[in-house]
């Protein structure tokens, strides 16, 4: 796969660890912008890192989710080995009839909208320095470690089990705390689906991994227009931790997904949500379901907003492969155990690149 590389490094400018840090939006709306700072430059080292659109015969999965209710035992069975095919063959999907109202979804994007309106000095009073922090705004990824900076600002909120929310604007935890918890309930579901498809208990995964004390984690993040977003990175490739992220977004693309040894443009749906799996279902599965490399692209014109939720286990769970997944020598445990939270902190302390961190507990 070809490698995003940085260039920064060629320009003689402080590391961008010591520069004094403003947001993205703030530089984004200086009048006199026309170019981005040195700091803010990637470039891509090969011409196949160019995105396609999908092929009409291998396009990203839909999944309909009111299917996995149905008292019809044949739409189940159809809609579970249409999770695992989803998950084996793209590890994205789109979901709809998702039960989550267009209204209330817009209303999320909305209030993050005005989250990021708010002044500079407004947003600063949520900084937050740890990665279980409950409140945290900032931008590009860790500030002190990235060699390059991402053309994006984010807002990251821990609301299970423990519910967190910023007090600006006003009526900003009503609207989260509705819509995360519809969304968790998604969440939840689908796990019960893609256990099944695994060949276990469809509560398996809902138990071993303790998600009545799951860690949710809200990430929200913008990405304004960019005079050269030839030049830019909104997100390098990466995979999620966690065992689902359940992303929607504005209608502006952005999204790139690495499939049959390319980039592909993920087209939003109306209405619809984009779910992945992470890192820690291709733990528990031993591989059979694996997280996949995304990355976030920027345009000069529209600004780009991503609403994420992961869906982790609880901190303290220890994630491992299912014992009903590993049979002796012929298909032995790929992955070591690591407590969730750990891995966390590995991953924030960690340069964003691809699945290093994953990478670090297979045996």
């Amino acid at each position: 796969m070809a490698t995003v590389c940085p260039v920064a490094s060629l320009h003689q400018e402080a590391n961008p660890s010591r520069l004094k840090v403003g947001s993205v939006k703030t530089l984004a709306e200086s009048s006199n912008l026309t170019s981005i700072p040195s700091h803010y430059a990637f470039t891509t080292s090969a011409s196949s890192d160019q995105a396609v659109h999908s092929d009409h015969d291998d396009s990203i999965p839909v999944i309909d989710f009111s299917l996995l209710s149905s008292s019809n035992p044949d739409q189940r069975h159809k809609v579970v080995s249409d999770l695992a095919k989803a998950c084996q063959d793209w590890g994205f999907f789109m979901v709809i009839n998702h039960g989550v109202p267009e209204g209330q979804m817009k209303a999320m994007v909305d209030m993050l909208m005005g989250f990021f309106d708010l002044t500079e000095e407004e947003k600063r009073e949520f900084e937050g320095k740890h990665v279980l922090d409950g409140i945290r705004w900032g931008t590009s990824f860790n500030t002190s470690v990235d060699k390059v900076f991402f053309w994006r600002d984010y807002l990251k909120v821990r609301v299970h089990p423990k519910f967190h929310c910023p007090s600006k604007p006003e009526g900003f935890s009503e609207v989260l705390a509705e819509y995360v918890g519809v969304v968790r309930k998604l969440a939840r579901g689908l796990l019960k689906g893609i256990s099944e498809s695994l060949g276990l208990e469809p509560g398996y995964i809902d138990e071993v991994m303790n998600m009545d004390s799951s860690l949710q984690r809200l990430t929200a993040n913008l990405y304004p227009p960019c005079p050269q977003p030839e030049l830019a990175m909104g997100m390098p490739p990466h995979s999620d931790h966690g065992l689902l992220t359940i992303l929607m977004q504005n209608g502006i693309g952005g999204l790139q997904v690495h499939h049959g040894g390319k980039w592909v443009k993920i087209d939003p749906i109306p209405n619809a949500f984009l779910v992945n799996t992470g890192d820690h279902l291709e733990i528990m599965s031993n591989g059979k379901y694996k997280s996949v490399l995304h990355r976030a692209v920027v345009n000069n014109k529209d600004t780009r907003i991503s609403i994420i939720l992961s869906n982790g286990p609880s901190l303290d769970t220890v994630v491992t492969p299912a014992e009903q997944l590993v049979d002796g020598e012929s298909n032995r445990a790929m992955y070591i155990g690591m407590k969730y939270k750990d891995f966390l902190e590995l991953h924030q302390s960690s340069v964003l690149d691809g699945k290093s961190v994953l990478e670090r507990v297979k045996i």
